[in-house]
């Protein structure tokens, strides 16, 4: 299993700390994992962009070469990351401001992660990890189906979720990022800070929940 994600927007959005929550997620898991970030020339307000390979095997490279999974966090980033997606790509699009009445290469997964951190979390900062959790749930549900249909296409087969019982997948072939690992990773990046620590795995869980419900 290599999922290769890659988490862009606007500099300021938190992309690069979205990357780099969903790297730590996966060493909580013992995978496999690199993580790149990108920066664009104006920095805040400019773009950027972090790629996050996951796998059960060592990785040769931390570019993303036929990436499978995109968190966009602005229309900007989802024109230029869209053409690079390979078929069956899973796109969390923020619908907060990317408008839904367009063609896609793809049918990106709409989550309004700015309203639903500004509106439930009441702190729009976390955007970016409501968008890691949708990201999350995502994941989850797509191996889930290919589980069921005998298909592995990337990204592969699931891992048994945090809310449900029963797999049945090898889960020694087969893992998928989890909700748990998530939350561990963030209480790892916000050590330092812990008054930050609940406000964003609240945060994760509401963009994992929106897609649950979707």
């Amino acid at each position: 299993m290599q999922n290769e994600i890659i988490v862009a927007g606007f500099g300021g959005q938190g992309v690069l700390l979205a990357g780099g929550l969903l790297a730590q997620a996966a060493m909580e898991q013992g995978l496999h994992t690199t993580w790149f970030p990108a920066y664009g020339a104006e920095m805040r307000g400019g773009t950027a962009n972090s790629t996050v390979v996951v796998s059960n095997d060592e990785i040769g490279s931390p570019l993303a070469f036929h990436p499978n999974a995109l968190i966009a966090l602005n229309e900007p980033s989802l024109d230029k990351f869209m053409p690079r997606m390979i078929e069956g790509s899973i796109i969390i699009a923020n619908s907060s401001i990317i408008p839904r009445d367009r063609e896609f290469k793809i049918k990106p997964i709409f989550v309004p992660v700015t309203d639903i951190a500004d509106k439930e979390i009441k702190n729009v900062k976390t955007a970016n990890f409501v968008a890691v959790g949708a990201l999350i749930k995502a994941l989850e549900l797509y191996a889930d189906a290919n589980c069921e249909t005998g298909e592995a296409p990337a990204p592969q087969k699931r891992r048994q979720s945090s809310d449900e019982e029963g797999d049945n997948c090898d889960l020694n072939e087969t893992k998928v990022l989890t909700l748990e690992s998530a939350f561990i990773a963030c209480e790892k990046a916000f050590s330092a800070k812990p008054e930050f620590v609940e406000v964003n795995k609240k945060a994760i869980q509401a963009g994992y929940d929106y897609v649950k419900a979707e």
